[in-house]
């Protein structure tokens, strides 16, 4: 199948306060995110034309912005109006919405504080992460070598570009063995999450799942944990050792992208996709879609 690559595709984004065409969205090489890796995103979707959690995704975008020490030229009401109007530009529908924000290239160096603030937005078609009609199978996940840092070490609850550099690795080295995607373990050696989603257990009708302290507190996941325990289900938030993870039942990873996907495999763990799974999955997709 021949994929498009992202610069040369049809449609609209919206680029520092204006809709403009797609191929004429650019930014130089000298961009001081690019060298820097002072960028910040979000990732979310569109069902039926409409932005699921926009609101929640914009203040988190703005946060992100603040930790790394800079601030979004323009108001969470004109950010959810801008990704509203590339979602219709595009054609409505079922859209991943990417906004993103960088330091432009005024300064080359560490030091940054005068680069101008640049905010784009770009919406595509993309339907579910996982084949709908295997994904009950489970995915297969490896072990990741990297580890989510330690708090004091890296600005952990911003979506920022650069955190996501050992996630790649990690993703890499996994499909290049046959997994789907990588689980990772946080600094101290405990379960984390993967390298872009996170992670639930179950045990004994109740779910478990790591803290969210080193790593994002994602919005899937939050939507997650409300739903489960609108169908009454326990939900633990504590501290995993991996080898708990022979003592679980079932094992899924949520996300914006993977939306509630199930686990057959961590490493040498086996996992069997089930009842708690499937009312998740299923809960979670009539939720977003309504």
């Amino acid at each position: 199948m021949s994929i498009i690559p992202f610069d040369q595709r049809e449609g609209s984004l919206w680029f520092n306060g204006e809709i403009v065409p797609w191929k004429d969205a650019k930014v130089h090489v000298l961009t001081h995110g690019l060298h820097y890796g002072s960028s910040v995103f979000e990732g979310e979707r569109a069902y039926k034309g409409k932005i699921f959690k926009s609101k929640e995704h914009t203040e988190r975008f703005r946060k992100s912005a603040n930790i790394l020490d800079f601030d979004l030229p323009f108001t969470d009401a004109e950010i959810i109006a801008a990704k509203d109007a590339v979602v219709k530009a595009n054609g409505g529908g079922d859209q991943y919405v990417r906004p993103v924000a960088f330091r432009g290239s005024e300064m080359m160096a560490v030091s940054a504080q005068h680069n101008k603030i640049h905010v784009a937005i770009a919406t595509w078609d993309w339907p579910s992460m996982f084949d709908p009609e295997t994904k009950m199978k489970g995915i297969r996940l490896d072990i990741a070598d990297y580890r989510r840092p330690d708090p004091a070490c890296a600005p952990v609850h911003a979506k920022a570009a650069g955190l996501y550099m050992i996630c790649t690795i990690s993703k890499h080295k996994a499909e290049k063995k046959g997994y789907a995607d990588a689980m990772m373990l946080d600094w101290q050696g405990r379960v984390a999450e993967c390298t872009g989603a996170n992670i639930f257990f179950t045990k004994d009708g109740e779910l478990h799942t790591p803290i969210a302290d080193c790593f994002l507190n994602g919005i899937t996941r939050q939507t997650v944990i409300e739903v489960a325990k609108g169908q009454g289900m326990t939900v633990n938030e504590r501290r995993i050792m991996p080898e708990e993870l022979a003592s679980f039942n079932e094992c899924f990873i949520v996300g914006s992208a993977a939306e509630v996907t199930p686990v057959s495999e961590v490493g040498p763990y086996k996992f069997t996709p089930g009842n708690m799974s499937r009312t998740l999955m299923d809960t979670y997709s009539n939720y977003a879609r309504a």
